[in-house]
């Protein structure tokens, strides 16, 4: 068995592009461009990440502009070693839904985006148009989770509606909508009578000495996927938090790249990391 150091990594959860922010050097720190993004994750072993643009959720509100910010990433991410895409929904911009439904026959286009935080919205309110939309087009969705908008368990009802939705809560151990509590990702996984609820590693709670090995006991590995938040977070150690949690090597593998390959239906990556030259 190979050395887990050696498993060729699918991070699921990145962006990439200009995080706004007031204080100008967290914005430079939290910033990259997608080039710098691809070069990170290599450097630490990643082979492919899934990216959305940070231009199409900040600044937090109603006036982000998602449908251009998608065409940029669509047009620039295919060319550079080492990306997907993520296209970016929201319910408050109807043409978003149109095209996703075009970006998804795309083989680098691998999945949807929601962030009911940063486009200010509750999942409450449109949990059953998004839902609809997932099981029609047939795609696994990542969306935030942990907020006031974002509720892990708020997410639970529709999942056991849409039976064939397929929905990964991101940010394991995020629970800053619900007093600081680090069990709501996997509680709301437990309670979907589905089985069609994931969760990513993303989240700085995921570096807390247990939480990782807790969630694996509680889940089984299978149900979560590596993440790392990248430019936000730095990607090697959210991979090393994974490399060094008290779990088996398998756990490891399957967490690593596995189920992302089983989630997204990644069988079939170019070898060259590349889509377009």
């Amino acid at each position: 068995m190979i050395p887990t150091s050696e498993i060729k990594a699918i991070d699921t959860h990145g962006h990439y592009g200009v995080f706004p922010h007031a204080n100008k050097l967290l914005e430079q720190f939290s910033s990259a461009t997608a080039a710098e993004v691809s070069q990170r994750a290599a450097d630490c072993g990643v082979e492919w990440s899934i990216l959305s643009p940070l231009a199409g959720l900040m600044p937090r509100g109603r006036e982000t502009q998602v449908a251009p910010a998608n065409a940029a990433a669509f047009n620039e991410l295919p060319s550079v070693p080492g990306l997907l895409q993520y296209v970016i929904v929201n319910p408050l911009q109807p043409e978003t839904y149109a095209q996703a439904r075009q970006m998804l026959k795309s083989p680098w286009c691998v999945g949807i985006k929601i962030h009911p935080e940063e486009h200010a919205y509750r999942i409450t309110d449109h949990g059953d148009e998004l839902f609809s939309f997932f099981e029609e087009v047939a795609a696994p969705v990542m969306t935030h989770s942990g907020c006031p908008n974002s509720l892990p368990e708020a997410f639970v009802p529709f999942a056991n509606r849409f039976p064939k939705a397929r929905v990964m809560l991101a940010h394991l151990g995020n629970g800053a909508g619900d007093n600081g509590k680090v069990d709501l990702q996997v509680r709301a996984v437990q309670a979907a009578k589905h089985r069609n609820l994931w969760v990513d590693t993303s989240s700085a709670r995921s570096i807390l000495p247990g939480l990782v090995e807790w969630a694996v006991k509680e889940l089984g590995a299978e149900r979560l996927l590596f993440g790392s938040d990248t430019p936000l977070y730095h990607v090697a150690l959210q991979r090393e938090r994974i490399e060094c949690a008290e779990i088996s090597v398998e756990a490891k593998r399957l967490i690593l790249r596995e189920n992302a390959v089983q989630f997204f239906g990644l069988q079939n990556l170019p070898a060259s990391r590349r889509f377009n030259a």
